[in-house]
């Protein structure tokens, strides 16, 4: 609902008594709750899978490699760790669309097939793009300290070059 629309449902009830507007507003949550029940069973198209890892870069070290597993491999790999809150619609919707999008647009897992926007990864590290905000709060894992997000940038860009580099 929009700001107007709570607007308007509160004109509503204002010039409701106060034994009905318990109604109405019951009744609002009771039909709140049954639609968040019924988008339970909404499939989503590409719903939750891991498909086989086909093949990975080579990696210049480990450490590069573990640092990309900790921060981008739920979004840019077939390993993907789904959350418990990746079952419940609507966020489901969001994490699997998510994560689709980040697969079709690098994926560690299939590397090398399809194309790939590998070279810009560094940079979007660099700009603190990825991994992204609203991802962060619920990935604690995925927050790295100053001195490893240098540490991945320059893995990154050792490993899977850097848009401009020829």
């Amino acid at each position: 609902m929009t700001g107007i629309d709570y607007l308007v449902v509160a004109l509503l009830l204002r010039g409701i008594k106060d034994s009905m507007r318990r109604k109405v507003l019951l009744g609002l949550l009771w039909g709140f709750l049954a639609l968040m029940v019924i988008i339970q069973f909404i499939p989503f198209a590409g719903a939750k899978t891991n498909p086989p890892i086909i093949a990975e870069p080579t990696w210049d070290s480990p450490e590069t490699k573990t640092l990309v597993q900790r921060a981008c491999y739920d979004c840019h790999s077939n390993e993907t760790k789904w959350p418990w809150y990746s079952n419940i619609a609507p966020i489901s919707w969001l994490v699997i669309h998510d994560t689709n999008e980040g697969r079709s647009k690098l994926n560690f897992s299939q590397w090398g097939i399809g194309k790939q926007e590998a070279e810009e990864a560094a940079e979007m590290v660099e700009k603190g793009e990825m991994p992204p905000g609203i991802y962060l709060p619920t990935h604690p894992e995925a927050r790295l300290t100053a001195e490893e997000k240098a540490k991945l940038i320059s893995g990154l860009e050792a490993t899977l070059g850097r848009k401009g580099d020829d």
